[in-house]
């Protein structure tokens, strides 16, 4: 069971570092966005998902912890949306139902 958390979390923490990555975008250049405070705090915590997703890796078979990381998928579409105003259109609902349904289907086999 901890290691369903660990992966919970590797999940949680890779979606906060690619919103930091997103919000550091806004940058006039390139140079500038990689030294942003957004940007330097995302690609941290880019790497501790990575410790986090290799503790997980311990237990859950790969050919299940990874599909499982689709997740990541539905909530980067709702970040996006709420935080960003990005659009969601009907598409978009019908895509994360079909994600949703597979990461469900996934974690019941």
């Amino acid at each position: 069971m901890i290691y369903w958390v660990v992966l919970l979390a590797a999940i949680a923490t890779s979606m906060a570092g690619q919103t930091l990555l997103k919000a550091g975008a806004g940058a006039p250049d390139f140079l500038a966005q990689l030294l942003d405070w957004r940007t330097l705090l995302g690609l941290g915590l880019y790497g501790g998902a990575a410790m986090l997703y290799i503790v997980a890796l311990r237990r859950i078979p790969m050919s299940v912890a990874l599909p499982f990381t689709a997740v990541s998928y539905i909530a980067a579409a709702l970040i996006g949306h709420y935080a960003f105003n990005e659009p969601l259109t009907t598409m978009h609902l019908v895509a994360i139902g079909l994600i949703a349904a597979g990461v469900v289907t996934l974690a019941l086999a």
